[in-house]
């Protein structure tokens, strides 16, 4: 008996000891984010909604209730000015909209893109996502290797060559339009174009022919659950442990899972073929398993990069563009006399003939102001993040080094400081004449780390738009939302539902 008192006194004595640990670790913790909070508490913000989880509560709130978090970021930015602070934790993030300061930091190399949030795409739950691929790489060298061997498959040259698929994919969908329109049944716009894009890029990028025109394809679903998982993952530090959240974060796992087992079976048939000599295009599969060295074995880690660049252009490619074009839609639905003025654009330089080519593009500049100002509004990758590592001044404020600075070009495009009236839609803000935006309009990044698709995806939503305009009268189905989704990157909620009707030629 004696041992066993003696045991047990020793057992308290160890959990005590332990509950002391505990107990001492969160203090000093908790003294930690103290110190934190003194040391930003000079620069505006918000109230906190708890001492420990600071603004992170809202956030949250705000994703699980489907509203755009980013309206919330519009509504401190004007609340507090060109520098704001969100703390979580002992982590505060800076919200910038000043113009001098984004162009500093975002055309320098020497800030980079903040671990903490790029860590967090890295995997989702356990399954690599987009890993160390061209946008979520932070280490510049690591970034810069990868950006000089994909540049070729997106140079001028090459992309001319693309205007006949453009073409192809296009008319698929003009095809599916001209059935709707003359059965008179509704079109949903965004599913529809989410499939054209996704068809684009995988025959364009990949050199796949799927023909998701007319056919439902696993990889948008997968596409979507990717997105959702990643803001869940990005926005609530907690989600994963959270029992509930058990069933989605399997299916994010398999959605992660299938995209890149589907990109390990296209790269391996690739590399086959040029390992047979065969006859292979440059274009970004074969730039991606160029990433990996010329050497006959590759390691494992040259595997996993190849698929992270797989996955990054794949999301890019389609989701951006299918969002860009809904959104553009619905603004010319709801703008007849811009939707005129663009018809009559379309009209003049192509007539009536079915083949765009890429000289028409140059000479469809009011369309470019259309798509450019759908842009402003509704950016498709509205956020992005550096790091600066010592200390620097923005707006008066002086900010400690060490810390995370966001840039929202959502915020900006509609603070009316930079665009008068900004909610409402209007092209000739981008009229070759008119006075450019300074720094305050960044739909595709800003600096060597812009976004190296871009006049890719521009050239593609001019051909899709320009023969939709060509050939269909469209307009919204009366009773939907103009609501914003946010995924990651924004979308429609509505879907844009259209009524659909042959133009009178």
């Amino acid at each position: 008996m004696g041992a066993f008192y003696l045991f047990s006194y020793w057992f308290g004595f160890a959990i005590l000891c332990i509950l002391l640990l505990i107990a001492s670790a969160f203090l000093g913790y908790c003294l930690y984010v103290k110190y934190i909070h003194l040391k930003y508490d000079h620069i505006p913000g918000p109230p906190r909604d708890s001492f420990l989880f600071g603004h992170a509560p809202t956030m949250i709130e705000e994703t699980r209730s489907g509203r755009n978090l980013h309206d919330k970021f519009l509504q401190w930015s004007e609340m507090y000015g060109p520098v704001y602070r969100i703390n979580s934790l002992h982590m505060v993030i800076i919200g910038v909209t000043c113009p001098e300061a984004t162009k500093e930091i975002l055309m320098s190399p020497k800030y980079p893109k903040d671990k903490l949030l790029y860590a967090r795409l890295f995997n989702l739950f356990g399954v690599r996502f987009l890993g160390s691929g061209l946008v979520s790489a932070t280490n510049h060298e690591q970034w810069y290797k990868q950006r000089r061997i994909m540049d070729p498959a997106f140079s001028t040259l090459y992309l001319r060559g693309l205007m006949g698929t453009f073409n192809e994919r296009a008319e698929n969908l003009m095809d599916e339009l001209t059935k709707l329109a003359d059965s008179k049944k509704e079109a949903k716009m965004h599913q529809l174009l989410s499939r054209v894009t996704l068809d684009v890029i995988t025959k364009v990028a990949f050199g796949m022919d799927l023909d998701l025109v007319n056919n439902d394809s696993p990889f948008l679903k997968a596409i979507e659950t990717c997105l959702k998982g990643m803001v869940a993952n990005l926005r609530d530090l907690f989600f994963q442990y959270k029992q509930k959240n058990r069933p989605f974060i399997k299916e994010v796992r398999e959605a992660c899972q299938f995209l890149r087992t589907t990109g390990e079976d296209w790269i391996s048939k690739r590399r086959t073929a040029v390992q047979n000599g065969e006859d292979v295009p440059k274009d970004i599969l074969t730039q991606i398993i160029k990433s990996a060295g010329q050497e006959e074995e590759i390691t494992k880690e040259d595997e996993d990069l190849m698929l992270d660049n797989f996955v990054t252009f794949l999301i890019a490619g389609q989701e951006t563009t299918a969002s860009q074009l809904a959104f553009c839609i619905t603004e010319l639905a709801r703008n007849p006399d811009v939707m005129e003025k663009a018809q009559k654009e379309v009209d003049s330089v192509l007539g009536m003939k079915q083949e765009i080519s890429y000289d028409d593009l140059g000479e469809l500049t009011y369309l470019g102001q259309v798509l450019k100002e759908t842009l402003r509004l509704y950016p498709s990758a509205p956020g992005l993040s550096r790091e600066v590592s010592s200390d620097i001044t923005i707006a008066g404020y002086d900010i400690p080094g060490g810390t995370i600075q966001m840039f929202d070009t959502y915020v900006n495009g509609r603070m009316d400081k930079f665009f008068k009236d900004p909610l409402t839609f209007d092209p000739d803000r981008f009229h070759p004449d008119a006075t450019k935006p300074y720094y305050c309009y960044f739909p595709f990044a800003l600096g060597a780390r812009s976004c190296l698709g871009q006049k890719f995806a521009q050239m593609e939503a001019k051909v899709v738009m320009a023969k939709l305009l060509q050939r269909f009268d469209f307009s919204l189905v009366p009773g939907q939302s103009f609501d914003i989704l946010d995924t990651g990157t924004l979308r429609p909620k509505s879907g844009v539902v259209c009524n659909i009707k042959h133009r009178d030629q």
